[in-house]
């Protein structure tokens, strides 16, 4: 009688987020479908930040667990805040050091992990901490970039080859990147704070080490990783896609996105709404196909009372119908007073205060534009829905974003070029937005529905995501 072969071991992944939900939400979509395709996978989170794993545990009890850690204390943050959720930026750098005390306890616990141990380690591309970690641990790392290779590749080169602007020269000062295919440029206003805060920090003790910290982050993830996977898809960034780039250490880079879910039901996807998906959509139902903006920052900006001021009088102005959606962290937006009143009056505009349910707005036939700061997640959420892009960056990998959208892919136009806390000129603003839903707006719109059925092909059995999924998910089973 043959002996029966013993069982395929299933491979153990680690995967550390980090604690924004711009960077959480996705990497919980990505290891969702790890987990779908029968990897076991340990996610590292803390007291407060468990809730965002419920979808996730809920949907796959037998492969995902928690591991709920101490948020590390006696540090330069608020007692009781454990994550960037309606912090200013200048949180960020503070946020990636702090994160980093989480080193040691998840090193103690991989090693009690003496007949399951972990052979893989995902961490979010802030997590940079955990490269080294899991080559300690003998396993390989893997960094999650919840941005586009574009908007990631940027700090990497920045950090790497500490680009810093003359004392002589102001905010238009052009910073290049030469190593980067199509040679992109960008003035300094459009550099990330991260960046500048690291540059400009003092040099007391706690600023250094923070400092060194964030460096480090950036060159553990070039230096000790073993591939990164990204959350972009062929037909959007192909050209970033096509050759190893020296600012990500020549690594390969898996391309699997859009990661997140096609539908959200209930619209509660990283928080409860200030709004019922079926409220919302409602109000929707009584404007043509493709008339109303949708208008949303993100859950991170705060619009300055100028700004928002600038905004409200554009789209009063414009007469176009309008969603505007302020975040939970500005509640009052600075919103001008009587505005939204008026609004509503005139039935023609709505102001969410609060998380708003964003992929069921998308998908809203009346939807035809999205004023955005161009964040990478709704970037996705909008390229997957078909819908262009008033393109509005801020901060961050926002200006590579809206860049790569505008100049490259042609599926959005330029609503504010200024920056975080610049307010437009309303009346220029004003006209982009009548451009826009009017006949002028006709070009960008057909190439954003063509961009959703290149993203739709991607994820699908045949899809370049799809295929580059499988064929991780191949060599992690092949650490076993």
């Amino acid at each position: 009688m043959e002996k029966e072969a013993a069982p395929t071991p299933t491979p153990h992944v680690l995967v550390i987020p980090f604690t924004a939900q711009g960077h959480t939400l996705p990497l919980l979509d990505f290891t969702a479908l790890l987990a779908a395709r029968g990897l076991r996978l340990t996610v590292v989170t803390t007291p407060a930040n468990l809730p965002l794993l419920s979808p996730l545990l809920a949907a796959h009890p037998a492969v995902v667990r928690p591991l709920t850690l101490p948020f590390p204390s006696g540090t330069l943050l608020p007692p009781g805040l454990e994550s960037t959720k309606g912090c200013a930026p200048q949180y960020f750098p503070v946020f990636l050091h702090t994160l980093a005390s989480l080193r040691d306890p998840i090193l103690a616990w991989a090693r009690s992990q003496h007949d399951d141990p972990v052979v893989a380690v995902i961490a979010d591309f802030f997590c940079g901490w955990a490269q080294p970690l899991a080559r300690e641990l003998g396993a390989v790392g893997i960094v999650f970039t919840p941005s586009g290779v574009l908007g990631t590749a940027i700090p990497h080169s920045l950090f790497r080859r500490l680009v810093r602007r003359p004392a002589e020269s102001g905010d238009e000062f052009t910073v290049s990147f030469p190593a980067i295919p199509g040679e992109p440029a960008f003035q300094w206003r459009e550099i990330s704070m991260m960046y500048k805060w690291f540059l400009e920090a003092g040099e007391d003790e706690q600023a250094s080490q923070v400092r060194e910290s964030v460096r480090q982050n950036f060159l553990w993830n070039v230096q000790e990783s073993w591939v990164f996977v990204s959350n972009t898809f062929r037909a959007l960034e192909g050209r970033y896609l096509e050759t190893p780039l020296e600012d990500m250490g020549f690594k390969r880079i898996w391309a699997v996105g859009p990661v997140a879910p096609e539908t959200d039901p209930a619209g509660t996807r990283g928080g409860e709404a200030a709004i019922a998906a079926a409220n919302l959509s409602a109000w929707l139902d009584a404007f043509p196909e493709g008339s109303v903006v949708y208008v949303c920052f993100g859950s991170q900006a705060v619009l300055t009372p100028a700004v928002a001021a600038a905004l409200a009088e554009a789209l009063q102005r414009s007469a176009v119908p309008f969603v505007w959606v302020v975040s939970a962290g500005n509640s009052s937006g600075g919103v001008p007073e009587g505005f939204e009143a008026r609004a509503a009056a005139a039935g023609r505009g709505l102001v969410v205060r609060g998380w708003a349910p964003q992929v069921a707005a998308l998908r809203h036939a009346a939807v035809g534009w999205f004023m955005t700061h161009c964040g990478w997640n709704s970037v996705l959420e909008a390229a997957a829905a078909g819908v262009p892009m008033l393109a509005w960056p801020m901060t961050a990998d926002q200006f590579a974003n809206a860049r790569l959208l505008v100049d490259e892919v042609r599926v959005a136009v330029r609503a504010c070029a200024g920056g975080f806390g610049v307010a437009p000129d309303a009346g220029e603003l004003a006209a982009v937005l009548r451009d826009a839903v009017g006949t002028k707006g006709h070009g960008v719109r057909a190439r954003a529905k063509e961009l959703a059925a290149e993203a739709a092909r991607a994820v699908k059995e045949s899809g370049s995501s799809y295929a580059d999924l499988e064929a991780l998910v191949h060599e992690i089973r092949k650490l076993c």
